[in-house]
């Protein structure tokens, strides 16, 4: 098992390739859909996933894409199941499986993720369709009074439940506590609740047993909320990043692939660049990218639910790609400069 492991990890975490998140659940995919005015079905979410599964070449730049229930069980209009086409492009498959967030009890504000009941089962049948590795994501809102202890201590747990659960049957857990871009937070507020929230991620994992050199974290970088009056260089940005991580995260992990979180796709690739620039030779664990919007938002919004837009919006979706790929290698301002 732990062989089988090591490999899935080592195929996610390739140099110059990252991360493709195309998770949405269906009312997520079905919003985006709505504001582009694109109709809101089974079927249309099925073309536009094919699109992103059949762009040629897309393999040259992701390493792996996170899945929904709903993609990782379909097949292409000619009848070839998804998870064979990313297979054959070089990609490996994986499967978001928490349900969702719901209020915590006795927290305003809060909210904790849901999906440990069952998960065990759930992930054996995801192994059995293909999966290689899951995804589960836990939310924490922040202002000047959150999130709570009780809130960060209970999303931590159910991460770490959820991680042990995975390696248990063969997949490799991506663990995702994201502190939300939103709100009116400074890039310091970020950076305190940040390296909270990843201290006692760690303190789970190692209590849960989890083996940390086949898990990926995938945090959110530090960085001023979106709608903060004074935004930060993206050089400042991977400084306080990769130094919050250098203080909490064990060496053993595998790798880091961040989450966009909502950032425009060029901050976001910016961003990565710098940080390998300035961290690629030193940090312990490789600097990667699970970006979703960061990626995909171009190509959707050429795309259209039209098949004529087809081409474009693949082109598209390589070009952010690419960028990103290119981004995980920077390894010198001059080529920072050059993304």
């Amino acid at each position: 098992m732990h062989d089988q492991l090591s490999e899935t990890t080592s195929a996610l975490l390739v140099d110059g390739k990252g991360i493709l998140a195309m998770d949405e659940s269906t009312p997520t995919c079905n919003k985006r859909f709505k504001s582009l005015g694109i109709p809101q079905n089974e079927e249309m979410r099925r073309a536009y996933r094919e699109m992103i599964i059949t762009t040629p070449g897309l393999g040259q730049s992701i390493s792996g894409a996170i899945l929904f229930d709903e993609t990782l069980r379909e097949s292409s209009s000619s009848g070839e199941s998804f998870v064979k086409l990313l297979i054959e492009q070089g990609i490996v498959p994986g499967i978001k499986v928490d349900k969702g967030t719901v209020p915590l009890a006795g927290h305003d504000g809060e909210t904790v993720t849901e999906g440990l009941d069952g998960l065990r089962q759930r992930l054996s049948e995801y192994a059995q369709l293909g999966a290689k590795f899951a995804k589960w994501r836990a939310v924490i809102a922040i202002d000047d009074d959150l999130p709570t202890a009780g809130a960060v201590e209970a999303n931590a747990h159910a991460l770490a439940r959820y991680a042990a659960l995975c390696q248990e049957v063969g997949l490799v857990p991506i663990v995702e506590p994201e502190v939300l871009m939103h709100g009116h937070h400074s890039i310091l507020r970020c950076g305190e609740v940040t390296e909270m929230v990843q201290r006692e991620v760690f303190v789970q994992l190692n209590r849960q047993q989890v083996t940390l050199e086949t898990m990926i974290l995938k945090p959110n970088m530090v960085a001023p909320a979106l709608d903060y009056e004074a935004q930060t260089s993206d050089a400042a940005i991977a400084d306080a990043t990769v130094q919050c991580l250098m203080r909490t995260v064990p060496a053993a992990v595998a790798g880091i692939a961040f989450l966009s979180g909502g950032q425009d796709p060029e901050h976001a690739t910016a961003r990565l660049a710098e940080m390998n620039a300035r961290y690629k030779t030193t940090a312990p664990w490789p600097l990667t990218f699970s970006f979703g919007r960061a990626i995909q938002r171009p190509a959707l919004e050429c795309w259209l639910g039209e098949k004529a837009n087809v081409p474009a919006a693949r082109a598209l979706l390589l070009e952010r790609a690419e960028a990103n790929a290119k981004a995980r290698c920077a390894n010198t301002q001059h080529e920072v400069a050059k993304i």
